[in-house]
C-alpha cells in the first residue's frame, strides 16, 4: 500500500483543491459523468490511453472523498453506476471556466507542447 513521504499541506484552499484533483484523469472522470457517462466500462471506453486499473483508483478516491457516489445494483452481471454529489457538482463550475481558458489560449499554448 502507498504511504506518502510528505504531509499533505492545506495552507489555503489551492492547495486542498489540488490535492483533491491530484490525477490525470480525474476531471476527465467528473466531467463525463457529469455528462451522463456513468459506467465504468463506458468510462474506459472514453479514456483508453489510462488503465482499467487507474480509472478504478481514481474512481475510488472520488468516491472517498464525496465527490462522486457509486451505486452497486444487485443482478447479473453485475451492473455500476457513478453519479455526481452535490459536492461534485460545485466543481463544474471551476472546470468549465478552466477549459475556457485552455480554449482562450490554445495559440499560444499548444504550440509549446509539440515541440
Amino acid at each position: 500500500m502507498y504511504e506518502r513521504k510528505l504531509p499533505i499541506q492545506f495552507e489555503c484552499g489551492l492547495h486542498l483543491f489540488m490535492e483533491v484533483m491530484n490525477g490525470k484523469w480525474k476531471i476527465n472522470l467528473i466531467w463525463c459523468i457529469y455528462n451522463g457517462i456513468k459506467r465504468p466500462g463506458e468510462l474506459h471506453r472514453r479514456m483508453p490511453k489510462a488503465s482499467r486499473r487507474l480509472l478504478d483508483t481514481q474512481l475510488k478516491q472520488l468516491t472517498n472523498l464525496g465527490i462522486i457516489t457509486k451505486t452497486i445494483f444487485n443482478q447479473r452481471p453485475l451492473k455500476v453506476e457513478y453519479e455526481l454529489t452535490a459536492l461534485g457538482l460545485t466543481l463544474i463550475p471551476v472546470i468549465e471556466v478552466t477549459a475556457q481558458w485552455g480554449e482562450t489560449h490554445r495559440d499560444v499554448l499548444e504550440p509549446l507542447f509539440q515541440s
